[in-house]
């Protein structure tokens, strides 16, 4: 997500310039600890992946890693709730089943996994206030990311023309990995080498050097949509957290993430989208959508 949005990378975005290749969904509920094979030291394992531990429980893969020890190597492995029951993972308020569920033609790049492995960056998100707010900021971010996405199809900018223009060279650390290589990434399509830079110092994960991480990583490139949301206003006043924490509504965070092309009139169709989305998933949820729904 940039804060410098081009209509034309909208278009691009939204429309899809290339057919998406749709995989099919992930499965739909968490299942026993017994299920999952048995973590073996010095086995390669990738970001998503669950084992279960010596001691019983079960582990998710935060990052690619070699094999390290779970209860040792807590940046690369977290603990994965697996009673069967389709419950959150965690604190939060999303199960598989109901990501699952608005999420129905995903590309398998996104996986729920990865998203939950990306919440302990941003602890506050989706688990500030009520039962009810945190239901309406999880479906708040969700729905965006939806859109942004083409319902989780996307990983990467489609319009490969605009991926020369996103390097400021204005900026002291210029653009290590090259002109062409922080075009837009993950879902809510972060660009920009000065949003790699600023993503990646938050995150500790070198994006500057390495944006391709973003498409690579599915915890990575949820971790760089956290982020924006968490800290990043854009266009608007507030970050889309605040929006949503504080009672601003659903419309203050369409204005964070692309106001200056979409609010005040400027799209009402992709305004619409955004919030059908939301309603879509608050709906799910089993929550109500709020006021201020429009920007």
């Amino acid at each position: 997500m940039s804060r410098r949005r081009i209509a034309a990378v909208l278009t691009a975005l939204v429309l899809g310039s290339l057919t998406p290749v749709v995989l099919p969904a992930a499965g739909a509920s968490a299942a026993s600890c017994s299920s999952y094979p048995n973590w073996v030291a010095g086995k390669s394992y990738v970001t998503g992946n669950i084992v279960r531990y010596t001691d019983g429980k079960a582990y998710i893969a935060e990052h690619d890693n070699p094999g390290y020890d779970p209860v040792i190597s807590t940046w690369f492995w977290e603990p994965y709730a697996c009673d069967g029951s389709g419950t959150p993972v965690g604190n939060f308020v999303v199960s598989e089943a109901q990501f699952n569920q608005m999420f129905p033609s995903r590309n398998s790049f996104y996986t729920y996994s990865g998203l939950t492995a990306a919440l302990s960056a941003y602890p506050g998100f989706a688990n500030t206030g009520s039962d009810t707010t945190k239901k309406q900021e999880a479906a708040a971010f969700l729905a965006n990311v939806s859109h942004e996405t083409g319902g989780l199809v996307y990983i990467v900018e489609q319009n490969t023309a605009n991926y020369p223009t996103y390097c400021d060279w204005s900026q002291s650390y210029g653009c290590p990995a090259g002109q062409s290589a922080y075009y837009g990434r993950g879902p809510l399509q972060i660009s920009w080498n000065f949003n790699y830079k600023a993503a990646g110092d938050a995150l500790g994960i070198d994006l500057l050097g390495n944006p391709w991480l973003v498409q690579n990583d599915s915890a990575v490139a949820w971790k760089t949509a956290l982020w924006y949301w968490n800290t990043q206003s854009g266009p608007g006043s507030m970050t889309p957290h605040n929006a949503m924490v504080n009672g601003a509504g659903f419309g203050q965070t369409i204005r964070s993430i692309n106001g200056s092309i979409e609010c005040d009139g400027k799209s009402p169709a992709q305004v619409q989208s955004r919030v059908d989305a939301y309603t879509r998933f608050t709906s799910i949820l089993g929550t109500s959508t709020g006021a201020n729904l429009y920007c």
